[in-house]
This record gives C-alpha cells, sequence and structure tokens, in this order.
C-alpha cells in the first residue's frame, strides 16, 4: 500500500478546489479543472463533464431533480451536445437524470432502439456495468421505479470477463473499469486518461462513510479493493510539491481530492476492517461491536447519527460483510 506524509502534503498545496455542495435550492457550482473538464456540484451525486469537438461525455447525472438546471449549465460549456452518459453505479443520486440528460444528447451513431425513445434524431448512449441495468430495469409485467429512456443502452458484462470498457473521445482515452462487490455489484471508475481526472462514484464519499449496499452484493473489502486500485492509478505530485498538479480524483460528494486523501480514507477503512474482523473471530454480537465502538477516531468527521446513511449502518454493514452472524 503506498502512502507518505510527502503525498500528504502535496496534495493539501494542489487541491485544485474546495467544494461545497450547495443546498437544494441554491445555484449549482460548476468547477473547472482542466479547460475542457468540468464538475457540477449540488444536483445529487458529482456531475463530471468532458467537452470537445466531438461533443460533451457527461458522467452520471445527478439525482433527477435539477436536470433542468444541469443541461442548462452544460450548454453553457459547450454547443456541442452530449454524446454519452456513462453511470458509475445504479444509485439514484447518480442515474436519477438519465432520462433528462440522454434525451438533451444525440448519438455519434444512430443506433436505432432504445436510443431513439422520444426524441428525432436519437439521444445520447447510456454506458454502464450490466448489473446497473438490472437494477434499473424490472421484470416482464412488473413496473421500473425508472422511465425507459434512463435505462443503460450500452452495457458491458463482468460476468463475461468485460471487466473494462475503452472509449477514445475528443482526442483523450477514456477507461470505465468496473469494480467487483465494492459499494454494490455494479460499480465503475472511470478514468480520463489525458485529462488526468478519476471519477470513483459511491466508492469514494468525503463526506460520510462509504454505503455497503449489502442487498446489491456490496462490501467493505470491495470498497477497499476499489480504492487501492484507484491510488494505484492515481499520480501524487512529487517531487515538484509547490505545484499545482497530480491526478484529481473526483468523489461522489465533498471536496475534490487527490492520491493522498484517497490513501488516507483507505487507511481509514483498513483500521476499522480490522477492528471489526477481530471483534468478529471473537465471537461478538452486533450490539457488542456497536458498544466496541469501532469507528472510534473517526466518527466525528465521517459519522451522522439520523439521515439516509448513519454510522450505525455503516458498522452494520461492515459486521454483516465481514462474516458477523
Amino acid at each position: 500500500m503506498r502512502h507518505s506524509r510527502s503525498c500528504a502534503f502535496a496534495a493539501a498545496l494542489a487541491v485544485v478546489t474546495v467544494v461545497s455542495v450547495p443546498r437544494a435550492q441554491s445555484a449549482l457550482e460548476v468547477i473547472q479543472l482542466q479547460p475542457n473538464f468540468h464538475v457540477i456540484a449540488g444536483a445529487g451525486a458529482h456531475i463530471a463533464v468532458q467537452t470537445g469537438r466531438d461533443g460533451a461525455i457527461v458522467v452520471d447525472s445527478g439525482s433527477g431533480a435539477r436536470s433542468a438546471d444541469v443541461i442548462a449549465e452544460i450548454r453553457k460549456l459547450t454547443r456541442e451536445p452530449i454524446r454519452y452518459l456513462i453511470n458509475t453505479s445504479a444509485n439514484r443520486d447518480h442515474v436519477g437524470g438519465n432520462d433528462a440528460l440522454s434525451a438533451a444528447g444525440r448519438s455519434v451513431i444512430p443506433t436505432g432502439g432504445l436510443n431513439e425513445i422520444g426524441a428525432a434524431g436519437g439521444r445520447a448512449p447510456i454506458l454502464a456495468e450490466e448489473h446497473v441495468q438490472s437494477a434499473m430495469t424490472a421484470p416482464t409485467g412488473e413496473k421500473s421505479e425508472y422511465p425507459v429512456g434512463a435505462w443503460p443502452t450500452v452495457t458491458f458484462s463482468a460476468a463475461l470477463d468485460e471487466t473494462q470498457k475503452d472509449l477514445f473521445f475528443n482526442g483523450e482515452a477514456i477507461i470505465v473499469t468496473y469494480q467487483r462487490s465494492a459499494h454494490s455489484d455494479g460499480d465503475s471508475v472511470v478514468f480520463f486518461r489525458k485529462s488526468d481526472v478519476i471519477v470513483a462514484g459511491e466508492l469514494f464519499d468525503m463526506t460520510r462513510f462509504p454505503v455497503i449496499n449489502r442487498a446489491a452484493g456490496g462490501s467493505l473489502q470491495g470498497i477497499i479493493d476499489a480504492l487501492n486500485r484507484i491510488i494505484v492509478t492515481a499520480v501524487a505530485p512529487v517531487p515538484l510539491v509547490w505545484q499545482e498538479g497530480g491526478t484529481v480524483i473526483v468523489p461522489a460528494r465533498g471536496t475534490l481530492a487527490h492520491e493522498a486523501d484517497v490513501v488516507d480514507y483507505r487507511d481509514m477503512l483498513t483500521i476499522i476492517r480490522d477492528r471489526v474482523q477481530d471483534l468478529v473471530k471473537k465471537g461478538l454480537t452486533l450490539d457488542q461491536v456497536l458498544k466496541s465502538d469501532p469507528v472510534k477516531g473517526y466518527q466525528r468527521r465521517f459519522g451522522a447519527d439520523d439521515g439516509p446513511w448513519t454510522t450505525r449502518m455503516f458498522v452494520e454493514a461492515a459486521y454483516r460483510s465481514l462474516g458477523g452472524k
């Protein structure tokens, strides 16, 4: 595992922008990372936008509540249409705006089928790992919570050993890599190689402990493994630590990050994993593990007593994923 205090110091100097996620009804915040790469905050999970002469590629679409505002901001960035929408997971904060953003775009190559729904001239294809499509659709005769236009139309399947999907767009290699059994069974990390930006999705959240969706195949160890892959891919701004630079990591929420931030987050989860694992081996119950406070030292920074993802929920999910009964 790679870690050095010099990297941490470098990242502290090299943070591109401190992003304070706006409240629901305030203006969206648009942060420029590169001349042709921006992050939109305030519409759910962070939305990444790469632009150029070929059009726009958008990673995640937010919760959907503010899709009109998101589309308006993208149109300020480029006159070209949205050409691809990539989903890092099936989490509603990441896919809720799929239908609207896809309809606002246009496919590079008319493909028919789902890409043509409700839009003359086609819509932007939606790319995701196959588990995302499965999570968003519904069995025959049942109704999905998402409209058909929100479903992924271009998929790759980890079940068929397709763990990576590559694109080349706006003169840049874009690598979408599947992360097995992490937040869920359908997570992907998106690496923009020339821009030197990694979009981490729900695997990395600067505002809270990571959500482990056990019902959808998530696990604490899977998240740690995914963070290790991000760390291997990312490059710290050394030896010229006084200059801005290094790979920028876009989390699901909170401040933009660098390699050292992911290292610290990974180390925290590794410590918590080891604490919980030791207690599981001793045969402690969930209540006993909770009373032992395995997140001590991190609760104040990442924990919550109420809301959609509490500290108790995180510890229980970690406990169950590590074999606790």
